[in-house]
């Protein structure tokens, strides 16, 4: 069962689509599953704090929760604080996830990886 927390993210989704002009932008896909999600941020040059970012997914309830809250928690932060972003404290942000939805955490988790290694 998902929690109204998740369900809020899937039904309205925060941050979803593409910015025009990021500063880097990374796409994973889950082979297992077949979901994918692209991350897109821009990052402030005078503070040096994601100002902008995005997603897009292409997947479950969950991975889209998922996404929808992981840009949620970058907004405003820099990135050394993106960097010790947990998929625990995804996870419990979101009021839990069912064992079978846990790829989605990890989805999440994978692209926020990608795209700061583009940095």
């Amino acid at each position: 069962m998902y929690s109204k927390e998740l369900l809020t993210h899937f039904q309205n989704p925060r941050n979803a689509g593409e910015l025009t002009s990021p500063t880097a932008v990374a796409q994973v896909e889950n082979p297992a599953c077949g979901d994918v999600m692209q991350l897109s941020i821009s990052i402030a040059p005078d503070s040096g704090r994601i100002s902008e970012v995005r997603f897009r997914a292409k997947g479950c309830v969950a991975a889209i929760a998922c996404g929808s809250l992981l840009t949620e928690l970058l907004q405003g932060i820099t990135i050394a604080e993106a960097r010790k972003l947990s998929r625990e404290e995804l996870i419990s942000k979101l009021g839990g996830l069912p064992a079978g939805s846990t790829h989605a955490s990890h989805l999440a988790m994978d692209a926020l990886s990608a795209v700061l290694a583009k940095l």
